[in-house]
């Protein structure tokens, strides 16, 4: 028999069954803890369109950014102009605990807003870099890669925060003062490639997977006004059910991301809010990190054209008659 009850005005249904095949905890575990951490996850979700992951009973899982028809009207939304899709689109805002809960009932397991504001649409507000382990890499690889990031940003007069993806590897926010879209860009792209240049054997900036060559991919192309990066403490959609979770510099050492979960992450936080405390204050970026980055071509362009070199070499040599 399936439970129902009901939140700060919201109606809560189906809490007894499972959120997605393996996640080991149900629909109520999920409410719980998204409930239980409102405090934390509310302050970096605040003013920032919204995308979430939702997975529907016997579908597949879905990134929904367009608020759907059914929406209650206490939802807060903004308009964006999606370029991608080229249309505008409704984002939502989650700005209280009741809509955390209409989304928690909704099935929304992850939570990825933007690095703008709604206010701000111009300017991000924090350069990130997202670290990738190769496959079957050990975490271990990808924390050392994160203390290349971390001397190249003191190096640079920067300093950001740490936590995992929730998946396998680890995000570095940098918060940032104003500045132009196409200059965080560029130094964001010159932080990865210093990163690389102190241990090439390590790390690598190469977009495209198969010339990684087992190194941990530095990517630093999480960039623009409609780019999002799941949130810290948001949930995964992963076996187990993880969490996004801040972690200490100095404490990255002897962690797993599976040691986080929604069943483990709140005893593990008790009353702390890590990732408010140890986010730096807003930095600007050094000039010369821009003017290198500049010099640096745009990784997702430059993946774009190799491809089309190789697939046009590929059909040249398939073409060409074989020689008994």
């Amino acid at each position: 028999m399936s439970t129902a009850e009901e939140r700060d005005g919201v109606a809560l249904t189906n809490l007894d069954q499972p959120i997605f095949e393996g996640a080991g905890a149900t629909k109520r575990d999920l409410v719980d803890y998204l409930d239980a951490v409102r405090e934390r996850i509310l302050p970096v979700l605040h003013d920032r369109p919204l995308s979430v992951v939702r997975i529907m009973r016997g579908q597949e899982s879905f990134m929904q950014k367009n608020v759907p028809k059914y929406t209650p009207d206490w939802v807060q939304t903004v308009h964006m102009w999606a370029e991608t899709s080229k249309r505008d689109v409704a984002y939502a805002l989650c700005e209280d605990r009741r809509t955390l809960l209409w989304f928690a009932n909704q099935r929304a397991v992850e939570y990825h807003p933007t690095l703008v504001t709604a206010a701000d649409g111009a300017h991000m507000t924090h350069m990130v870099l997202d670290l990738d382990p190769p496959e079957g890499g050990d975490f271990g690889l990808v924390v050392r890669a994160a203390m290349l990031i971390r001397a190249t940003l003191d190096a640079a007069g920067l300093a950001g925060a740490v936590k995992t993806s929730g998946a396998k590897g680890l995000h570095i926010f940098v918060p940032i003062r104003p500045a132009a879209m196409e200059d965080v860009a560029a130094a964001t792209r010159a932080i990865a490639a210093r990163a690389e240049q102190l241990d090439p054997v390590l790390a690598t900036t190469a977009f495209i997977r198969e010339d990684r060559h087992g190194k941990v991919f530095l990517d630093a192309t999480r960039v623009g006004g409609a780019t999002t990066v799941v949130c810290a403490y948001s949930p995964r959609l992963r076996p187990g059910c993880p969490v996004s979770f801040p972690l200490g510099w100095d404490d990255l050492d002897g962690v797993s991301p599976r040691d986080f979960t929604i069943r483990t992450a709140p005893v593990l936080l008790g009353d702390a809010d890590p990732w408010a405390a140890q986010m730096p204050e807003p930095q600007a970026i050094p000039a010369d990190l821009i003017a290198e980055g500049h010099t640096i071509p745009v990784a997702r362009v430059q993946a774009m054209h190799e491809g089309k070199r190789r697939a046009r070499a590929k059909r040249k040599a398939e073409a060409e008659p074989k020689v008994e």
